[in-house]
């Protein structure tokens, strides 16, 4: 899925936002797609919101509640984008700021290249933050970090990116669209029953107890061992070969 607009950085509109959410929402229900890479055209992956149209007054409401309830709405693509048991992986090539970051963020994988910037930016515009970055930012680095990273609103560059988990994997600018592709193929090719309910172990942890966590993974493993897939891998494991899993 790739974000279109790369004469303004892929800045967002809400059609955008529309758009990636009804795509997002074709792809969990397509069975001939086994993972999801966003990215953005062009030099950048998102910068965020459009600001010249913030600026030029098209993108504001004359109420609060006016403002509050679209946007809102637009906001559940980063739950989508969390939820859905398919991977999700953003590739990201030079800035991804603002609400950029956020659908970023959103993913549960980041590939770069050396030219990612990654900034939260809202600050700089009189703005609190949106599309659930803060929350993904304090589970990835933490409540302290991701205030600095909010409020004072530095540029973070490849190497941090990549030091503070912000970014999964760094290549190099003429191997990312392969590497990534690559990546999400193997993931795609992979026991993608057992691989939803991992991501939904792992999801469910982010607020969850203990106690809680247990339960859950002692459904979904119960459950992954009468699939199709583990019979496969339990059987290749014995002849020695590698598993062809069918997401049965």
């Amino acid at each position: 899925i790739t974000l279109n607009r790369p004469e303004s950085l892929n800045a967002v509109t809400g059609a955008m936002l529309q758009g990636i959410y009804d795509r997002v929402l074709e792809a969990a229900a397509d069975d001939d797609v086994g993972a999801i890479v966003l990215t953005g055209a062009g030099r950048g992956f998102c910068a965020g919101g459009d600001v010249k149209a913030m600026s030029g007054g098209s993108e504001r409401a004359p109420t609060m509640e006016a403002r509050l309830d679209p946007l809102r709405r637009r906001m559940e693509v980063s739950r989508l984008l969390h939820d859905i048991p398919k991977p999700t992986i953003a590739m990201v090539r030079g800035p991804a700021a603002g609400a950029g970051l956020s659908l970023a963020l959103a993913c549960d994988m980041r590939m770069a290249d050396p030219s990612v910037k990654i900034v939260t930016a809202f600050a700089r515009v009189g703005l609190s933050g949106d599309f659930g970055g803060t929350w993904f930012l304090t589970q990835l680095v933490g409540p302290a970090k991701a205030k600095e990273l909010y409020l004072a609103s530095p540029t973070v560059l490849a190497d941090e990116a990549l030091r503070l988990g912000i970014v999964n994997r760094l290549y190099e600018a003429d191997a990312l669209a392969a590497e990534t592709q690559a990546f999400a193929a193997k993931l795609a090719s992979g026991p993608r029953i057992a691989l939803a309910h991992i991501k939904r172990n792992l999801n469910a942890a982010e607020t969850g107890t203990l106690a809680a966590s247990l339960d859950l993974e002692a459904l979904h493993h119960a459950r992954c061992g009468m699939t199709e897939d583990h019979a496969e891998a339990a059987k290749a494991f014995v002849e020695k070969r590698a598993p062809v899993f069918q997401g049965r």
